[in-house]
């Protein structure tokens, strides 16, 4: 499962690795805490027609990955914060999909060294994500009247935090990157020139990659909740997604529970 603040954020995060997970046999999905609806610059634009249009992006984009389906969430962009309210949002995506992994923004990251601010909506992502992650989702006792709705209490394995200043693994994705950079091209209303983006992003996955003697990777900071020494990453680095999958290979059980439940069918577009 994948947790990002806004339309796009996926693509310009770890969309190489998703892809690379799915075409192993996991199954992903993708929560969106916005609608995009400020990620604009017209301010005279409708924003409920901004949003429609982002969340029209974002399907086609998690379409290319090969998610599953996606989540909106309809949170304030712009205003998002890591209240109690978006907490239960999230945990009922985990309890429904009961992924082994969550991959979501590094909270932690405000500034990128003397180059750039993290966006608030990041960090209060990232920050909900962690918090639903650990310890809601798992307590039987937060939000009791989900376990009433059949949402029984589920346990994360591993959080993989991408856009942190603190990655512990490289994940190559040679085999994915063109998948990563075709969905970011979805993304239409946010890309005033394709092509210098797409520079930039093969430029930083042929940078990451460095380290690891591959094409391309992509960074991540791996939090182990659960310790299994079968499953993630078995060092700093690693060449391929092989071991960082395995940590979510039994989403591909618990989705075909989610799609055939009544509390599923009704979470997210599939």
């Amino acid at each position: 499962m994948v947790i990002t603040a806004h339309p796009d954020d996926a693509e310009f995060g770890p969309a190489a690795t998703a892809a690379s997970w799915v075409d192993q046999g996991s199954v992903g999905w993708l929560v969106c805490c916005t609608s995009g609806d400020q990620g604009g610059e017209d301010p005279e634009q409708d924003p409920l027609e901004l949003a429609a249009l982002r969340e029209r992006e974002q399907r086609a984009a998690a379409e290319i990955i090969g998610y599953a389906g996606v989540t909106f969430l309809h949170q304030p962009d712009g205003a998002l914060e890591n209240t109690l309210a978006l907490r239960e949002l999230l945990v009922r995506e985990i309890r429904s999909f009961r992924p082994d992994a969550v991959l979501a923004t590094d909270p932690e990251v405000l500034f990128y060294g003397d180059g750039g601010v993290n966006h608030s909506d990041h960090r209060a992502a990232g920050m909900a994500a962690v918090d639903a992650v650990y310890p809601a989702a798992r307590n039987p006792m937060a939000f009791p009247w989900l376990t009433r709705e059949g949402l029984a209490k589920h346990v994360v394995r591993r959080l993989y935090l991408f856009w942190s200043n603190q990655p512990t693994a490289r994940i190559d994705v040679t085999a994915t990157i063109d998948r990563k950079i075709a969905a970011l091209r979805a993304h239409e209303s946010q890309l005033r020139d394709p092509e210098r983006v797409e520079r930039w992003i093969r430029g930083w996955a042929e940078d990451e990659g460095k380290a690891i003697g591959s094409t391309a990777a992509e960074a991540l900071r791996v939090i182990v909740i659960e310790d299994d020494e079968s499953e993630g990453p078995a060092g700093p680095e690693v060449e391929s997604a092989e071991g960082a999958a395995a940590a979510a290979e039994s989403g591909v059980e618990a989705f075909d529970e989610r799609a055939a439940s009544p509390a599923g069918s009704g979470a997210g577009e599939q």
